[in-house]
């Protein structure tokens, strides 16, 4: 009798961290205003900016610092404050600063919650100005989209659904965990397709050819080779994949 009990217990212990994951995640739902799609989020705007500054140096650190030719630095900043001033991204709360990382071997773009944004010299070095718009649109589209903030968020809920089913029915738990894991990297990629998809509304605002964003999903194709594979495509995917989504938003963008 008694195991049967301390099992009820589990059970509804297990329930209710399950109710309070799911009552969390719905009280903190919200339609972003810039996207029109609806995300869970945690943290409000100024909590994302302080996580991108403090997470900032250290980003580039791992990167080998900031490329040392302050001309080249200046330009990157003149190409990403023309985006923002000129686009969408001028009316978001974020703070935007642009990075070129000193790593001139890893293919790689990203951006932090806030507005940080950073692309590696062996990226740079292969692309013309417009190129340039295009990852830094894509990057700029990351913050707008709150995909960092959203993603934590999501975490969030995994870890807790996963904790309540572990409580509840043990073994439930790594069950659920899988299902988090794949969802997440389901979401992640779907990330990256909205922030194809905002970095050409940012192009044709700010007066550059969309198209170019297809010449860098070609440059990063051909960057990989026949065998390697760039870090850029371990967190983004396939350039190949992406193409033809890219050339429905320019289609969608410029009302053709």
């Amino acid at each position: 009798m008694r195991s049967r009990g301390s099992w009820k217990i589990r059970i509804l212990i297990g329930l209710a961290i399950v109710a309070f994951a799911y009552f969390n995640k719905c009280s903190n739902t919200e339609t972003n205003p810039y996207t029109g799609r609806e995300q869970h989020i945690t943290m409000n705007p100024e909590q994302e900016i302080a996580i991108g500054l403090q997470s900032a140096p250290e980003m580039a650190q791992q990167h080998g610092g900031l490329y040392p030719d302050e001309r080249l630095q200046t330009f990157v900043d003149a190409v990403g404050n023309k985006l923002v001033q000129n686009s969408i991204a001028r009316e978001t709360p974020y703070q935007y600063d642009f990075h070129l990382l000193a790593d001139d071997r890893t293919i790689n773009a990203f951006a932090l919650p806030g507005g940080q944004c950073f692309i590696t010299y062996a990226l740079f070095k292969q692309l013309n100005e417009a190129q340039l718009a295009g990852v830094m649109g894509h990057e700029i589209g990351h913050v707008i989209g709150r995909h960092s903030a959203e993603r934590i968020a999501e975490s969030q809920f995994w870890q807790q659904t996963m904790m309540g089913a572990t409580v509840g029915a043990g073994d439930l738990g790594s069950v659920v965990g899988a299902i988090g894991q794949n969802t997440l990297l389901k979401n992640g990629r779907g990330d990256e397709l909205e922030s194809d998809d905002l970095g050409v509304l940012l192009m044709i605002q700010s007066g550059y050819d969309p198209n170019e964003m297809v010449e860098v999903m070609q440059i990063l194709k051909s960057a990989a080779g026949p065998n390697r594979v760039p870090e850029f495509q371990s967190t983004h995917p396939d350039p190949e994949n992406r193409i033809e989504k890219i050339k429905e938003s320019i289609r969608k963008y410029q009302g053709r």
